[in-house]
């Protein structure tokens, strides 16, 4: 079994994750969705998970209450400020000193960037960035790469097209720093005003083949995944710059009628209307799958992180 370098280790960006480091939290998830629940279940018994949300999260905080649950283990937390000491001013310093008393792993979003590493400083247990403001969600590329990886076999040589926001999109960012470590062409389509921001994937540029666009219909020949992010009206300045974007790309059947047979067609949800749901039911959708594997990987970092030598 190799050195599980998970344990007791703070997962705030995808950019200190190694090819290597990829490939064991894939296989401890192929291992985890195969063992018995009794087995599986003392892998976190008697360990807490204890999280805060500052902003609303469906499959993120479900995924990872059902993860832990499905470990053995327990969760507390917030997913409403207004229940909370948050509601009163507390800082987010005291509040993550609180929770790091009643809890082995805290997860956290919060709409500051550079909260999650500041979280890391202050608490003894590990911290997990469930979205840091418009950075990172490093969870979720792990799921995702773990997503292309089942449905296409392998990441290296494909061809995958990324959608709608990339400049406040914080899943497209953890997704171009994981997809750094493989050889694939990335294609980047977006209106002008949400192009990917420069600064933030200088670090990657010289790793990833990418090319920009405008328009859906360049990419749809030769693309093997199409990667759509809704448009994030929460992330806009100006509400009127968002109404100027708002439904910018759909995907449909008569997208799907363009695009490679076997192109998957990716998520990271909520969506609004840039997947209509007359795809809900062809064998293109992935997100719902995509989703699904959100639960299992986040149940094997978790092992990883709580379980110096998990059998995993």
């Amino acid at each position: 079994m190799p050195n599980n370098h998970f344990y007791d280790r703070d997962i705030v960006s995808i950019k200190d994750f190694s090819k290597a480091d990829l490939e064991y939290v894939f296989s401890a998830t192929d291992k985890i969705r195969t063992m018995k629940p009794g087995e599986r279940g003392e892998l976190g018994r008697g360990r807490t998970l204890g999280y805060i949300f500052y902003e609303p999260s469906t499959r993120t905080r479900m995924s990872f209450e059902a993860a832990m649950a499905s470990l053995g283990g327990s969760f507390i937390g917030i997913s409403e400020l207004k229940s909370s000491s948050v509601e009163k001013g507390e800082s987010l310093a005291d509040t993550i000193r609180v929770i790091d008393l009643y809890s082995d792993v805290i997860v956290l979003r919060h709409p500051m960037d550079g909260s999650s590493r500041f979280a890391a400083e202050l608490s003894q247990n590990p911290i997990i960035n469930a979205g840091s403001g418009s950075e990172e969600h490093p969870t979720q590329a792990l799921l995702d790469l773990y997503t292309i990886m089942k449905e296409k076999g392998r990441i290296d040589g494909l061809s995958i097209a990324i959608v709608g926001d990339l400049k406040y999109g914080r899943t497209v960012y953890s997704l171009l720093y994981g997809l750094a470590n493989y050889r694939v062409d990335v294609h980047l389509v977006s209106p002008p005003s949400l192009a990917v921001r420069k600064e933030s994937i200088y670090d990657v540029q010289g790793k990833l083949k990418i090319k920009e666009h405008h328009e859906l219909d360049d990419v749809l020949a030769h693309a093997d995944v199409l990667y759509v992010t809704r448009i994030q009206r929460e992330r806009f300045p100006d509400v009127q710059e968002y109404e100027k974007v708002k439904g910018s790309y759909t995907v449909d059947s008569a997208t799907l009628e363009k695009a490679k047979q076997d192109v998957a067609v990716m998520h990271p949800l909520p969506r609004l209307d840039e997947i209509s749901h007359s795809i809900d039911h062809t064998k293109n959708a992935v997100y719902f799958r995509q989703a699904a594997n959100g639960k299992e990987l986040r149940a094997a970092l978790l092992a990883l992180m709580l379980n110096e030598s998990p059998p995993l």
